[in-house]
């Protein structure tokens, strides 16, 4: 079984993963404890759709895996997370840089926790906010995550 990366080294892989390192998206922080991520897309000549702003796919993008990632790693090897459905609402026109911020707090994980001791999969709604340097909204990103607990083997006789 392949060794689990650091948030670090996640955060250097992702910042080298063609999709981002193409599109302008720069992952800033992952925290160690894996509650806290921020991202960042900065505004080129190539990331800018015919009207001048963002793309709204790349939008999408720069938030598209972290709630996953950072449930995944802060619940540990006992749970299955995938993402399961997405959905973006633009506000405005994005320009210059855009940032997204992500925090897991322990009123969720319990909550998880707590929903999934059965075993029974879990269908949680995440919201993240793209904001403008002048932190107005630029959009509104929401993921569902579908988590379960791993099945545990039998003892073997």
């Amino acid at each position: 079984m392949p060794r689990q990366l650091s948030a670090r080294g996640l955060r250097r892989i992702m910042n080298l993963w063609p999709p981002y390192l193409f599109s302008g998206v720069r992952v800033r922080t992952i925290a160690d404890d894996w509650r806290h991520a921020e991202i960042e897309l900065r505004s080129h000549w190539w990331n800018r759709n015919y009207v001048g702003v963002h793309f709204g796919g790349n939008l999408f993008s720069m938030t598209d895996p972290f709630w996953m990632l950072l449930t995944l790693n802060a619940l540990g090897k006992d749970y299955i997370v995938w993402d399961k459905a997405g959905a973006i609402d633009f506000r405005k026109p994005g320009r210059g840089t855009v940032r997204a911020r992500f925090r897991l707090d322990d009123a969720m994980l319990d909550e998880i926790r707590t929903a999934t001791a059965d075993g029974e999969k879990y269908l949680r709604w995440c919201e993240t906010e793209i904001v403008d340097a002048d932190g107005e909204i630029v959009a509104r990103v929401r993921k569902q995550l579908y988590i379960r607990r791993k099945e545990r083997a039998a003892p073997s006789a």
